[in-house]
């Protein structure tokens, strides 16, 4: 059985479970239409984060990126009237960021947990100080852009179409171009690729950049959504990305993933708070029950891997 397989049946019997306590709430497309605008958020975080972890980094300050560039998208906005405009000054800052985490990490040499950390509460904190603790409103956000960012296409969400296009153009990149090889093997081994000429350092670069465009372009859709930006924007995303990642049977250690897992492994993060609401739970138990199935994706994926390594001798 593979890793799919496996995350695949484990996102059924979750939905069987909630199902089968509250079938008025799971039987109904309400619950799922909801999803549509929720999940994505996760989902495009994952696609910005899944392929530097695939790489052998991590980025921890990407909530942060959330929070500031979303302030410039709202200040922007507000000072211009113009929202392409204020998308574009967004994006931007989110190059720039993950840019400058590249700097620490690739030409400082500072491992990239260390600094990503350091990084989120460099712009967390500016963030804070450049509104003054106040947030935003969006509410005079009208028009095309808006439309094409949280508007509805057939009654479908638009972030839902684009995480979707963004989830088989990050599987192209990573299995289907020659880029994507440069992300395995600096992953795998990141020696035996630069002895391959392979440019460890500029992948590296631009997956870091790639990571800061997405968090910008989640930060974007979410504020447009609420119609407001907050200074907390991007709180509490850190441990639902990295759940959905890792349920998704990506490793920490590098050198592979799975693009469809993190697809599924989004998901079942992002209905599992409302399903054990529906149950009649306190929400208070969310982060118990994202702990044990980590716990018991971990423990089913090292039993998957030990047993591929064997059948491999």
């Amino acid at each position: 059985m593979s890793k799919n397989l496996v995350i695949t049946a484990i996102l059924f019997v979750i939905l069987g479970v909630f199902t089968a306590f509250s079938p008025e709430v799971f039987l109904a497309k309400n619950i799922y239409f909801n999803y549509l605008t929720s999940v994505p958020i996760i989902l495009i975080l994952c696609l910005g984060l899944l392929p530097l972890i695939i790489s052998g980094e991590f980025d921890m300050s990407f909530p942060a990126t959330m929070a500031m560039s979303g302030f410039v998208f709202s200040y922007v906005f507000k000072a211009s009237g113009n929202l392409a405009l204020a998308t574009l000054a967004s994006l931007s800052f989110g190059a720039l960021s993950g840019a400058f985490n590249a700097i620490l990490v690739i030409n400082a040499k500072i491992p990239s947990i260390i600094a990503t950390i350091g990084t989120q509460f460099f712009w967390r904190g500016l963030a804070v100080v450049l509104s003054g603790g106040l947030s935003l409103s969006l509410a005079s956000a009208e028009g095309f852009m808006k439309e094409l960012f949280v508007g509805r296409i057939a009654g479908v969400p638009a972030q839902s179409i684009i995480a979707t296009i963004l989830a088989i153009l990050t599987y192209i990149m990573i299995f289907k171009h020659k880029f994507g090889d440069n992300i395995l093997f600096s992953g795998d081994n990141a020696k035996a690729a630069k002895m391959l000429s392979i440019n460890v350092a500029r992948s590296k670069y631009l997956l870091f950049i790639n990571m800061g465009v997405m968090s910008a372009l989640a930060s974007i859709i979410l504020s447009l959504e609420f119609i407001n930006w907050w200074p907390t924007q991007g709180d509490g995303y850190m441990l639902l990305v990295f759940a959905a990642i890792f349920i998704g049977g990506t490793g920490v250690s590098g050198g592979g993933g799975s693009v469809y897992g993190t697809l599924i492994g989004s998901i079942i993060i992002g209905i599992m708070e409302s399903g054990i609401v529906a149950m009649g739970f306190d929400a208070f138990y969310t982060r118990v029950i994202y702990g044990a199935i980590i716990i018991v994706s971990v423990v089913i994926y090292a039993k998957f891997d030990k047993n591929s390594k064997v059948r491999s001798l």
